[in-house]
Order: C-alpha cells, then sequence, then structure tokens
C-alpha cells in the first residue's frame, strides 16, 4: 500500500506542469520580445511549461507563489519589441516591472484584466499612444511609473478613483491637457504627488505645475498684451476721428474763403 502511494506520488510530481495561463503568458511575452543581448537566458518552453512546478528554477525575472507568477522584473535588459495584450494571462501578477528597456508601441488596455496588479512601471522604455483609461479597474495598483517613454493624449481622470496609489510618475513624455485635479490635487488622506511627477511636459498644464504657458507668455502678459492692444486701437480711432474732425472745419473755413464766381 505504500509502495503504491509512492509512485502515485512520484507520477503527480512527474505531470506537475505550470498554469496554463501562466504558460500563454510567458509564451506570448516572449513572442514579442527582442532579445538582442540574450539576457533572458533560461527563457523557452520548457521553463514555460513548468514555469512554478517548484522541479526547476522559473524563467530569469519570474517570481511564484502557490503555483503562480506574482512578480515580473525584466529591468535594465536591454530588451525591445513590444509589451503583448496576452501579459493579462497572467492573472495573479501583482509585479510587472519592464523599466530601462527599448520597448515601443502602445500599452495594452488588456492589463485591466490584472486585478491583482501593484506595481506598474513602465519606466524609461518608449511607449508611445495614451496612458489607458482602463488601469483604474486594477483596484490595487499603488505605483505607476511611465515616466521618460513617447505617451501623448491627457492623463485620464478615471485614474484618480486608485485611493492605493501613492506613486505616480508620468514626468518626460508628450502629454498634453490640464492635469485632472482627482490626480494633481487630491484631497482628504490620499497621497499627493508633487510638480516632479509631471514635469518635462510641454503641453500638460495644471495644478500642481506652474500656471499654463503661452508661445512662453503667461496668461498675465497675454491679458496685458489684450488691454494694451485695445488701448492703443482705442487712440489710434480716437486720433483719426480727431483729424477727420479737423480737415473738415478746415476745409469749411476754405471753403468760405473761396470767391463765388
Amino acid at each position: 500500500m505504500g509502495s503504491a502511494l509512492f509512485i502515485l506520488l512520484l507520477l503527480l510530481a512527474g505531470g506537475a506542469s505550470s498554469d496554463p495561463d501562466d504558460e500563454a503568458c510567458l509564451t506570448h511575452l516572449y513572442s514579442a520580445l527582442e532579445d538582442p543581448t540574450r539576457s533572458l537566458k533560461n527563457w523557452s518552453a520548457n521553463t514555460f511549461a513548468t514555469a512554478c512546478d517548484g522541479a526547476v528554477p522559473p524563467p530569469q525575472g519570474a517570481t511564484c507563489n502557490n503555483g503562480r507568477i506574482y512578480r515580473l522584473s525584466l529591468s535594465n535588459l536591454s530588451l525591445k519589441g513590444t509589451l503583448t495584450p496576452f501579459i493579462s494571462k497572467c492573472t495573479n501578477l501583482q509585479t510587472l516591472d519592464l523599466s530601462s528597456n527599448s520597448l515601443t508601441g502602445e500599452i495594452p488596455p488588456e492589463l485591466k484584466d490584472l486585478a491583482n496588479l501593484a506595481v506598474l512601471n513602465l519606466a524609461g522604455n518608449r511607449f508611445s499612444g495614451q496612458i489607458p483609461a482602463s488601469l483604474y479597474l486594477c483596484a490595487y495598483l499603488n505605483v505607476i511609473d511611465l515616466h521618460s517613454n513617447q505617451l501623448t493624449g491627457p492623463i485620464p481622470q478615471q485614474l484618480g478613483l486608485l485611493v492605493r496609489l501613492s506613486t505616480f510618475d508620468v514626468s518626460y513624455n508628450k502629454l498634453s491637457g490640464m492635469i485632472p485635479p482627482s490626480i494633481g490635487n487630491r484631497s482628504g488622506n490620499l497621497p499627493r504627488f508633487n510638480a516632479s511627477s509631471f514635469q518635462g511636459n510641454k503641453g500638460l498644464y495644471g495644478y500642481p505645475l506652474e500656471p499654463y504657458k503661452s508661445r512662453g507668455l503667461s496668461v498675465m502678459a497675454i491679458v496685458l498684451i489684450g488691454l494694451g492692444s485695445g488701448l492703443l486701437s482705442l487712440i489710434v480711432s480716437f486720433t483719426v476721428v480727431s483729424e477727420q474732425k479737423m480737415a473738415a472745419i478746415e476745409e469749411g473755413k476754405i471753403s468760405q474763403l473761396m470767391p463765388d464766381y
């Protein structure tokens, strides 16, 4: 009886494999990435299939907990390529750190399906497009670091719904529009973010940045210029009318001096 149980345990251990969603997540991620320096040394179909079974070490940068991948840290590895939407298959992921690489393309809105995500660090890449508003569905997000990319468009006001958010950095992108007060001027006990979180975006304005500037001119300067232009127009108009009246008077005097024929 004891030997039969031992054999059964061996069979079960030998047939152990990673979660199929995690396997699909890693497979698609590896396909979307370019690894010119071959930093991902043990990334292969074999390691994906046994990623968290405990028999072999998980793929580099992956950390397992209770048979699932809960952390992916692949920073500063000279990686290129894109971030696949299939990253959402790693449904137990709590930390996603792909910072300081050369990744391009858009940030996939499918990240919203990572219900347990607490840390999102995509800083120091070349991501473009807009910040997905759907990130607000990741209710446990504590860190959003997207600085030094090429992101455009406005900051989604929905991100203000992330009450756990304590670190937010979108500096040095190409963002534009007004900083939502729900992010830039948080109230109550919510953590606040200073100007360094938003600097380096020429089209971005609103608190806590300096007042909006247009072509290097402050709002006050624009107002003063407008008032000055209006006053100048009034002076010119008054001068023209006065000159016309004087001309008419002079013309009348001349007409009186002219003899009748």
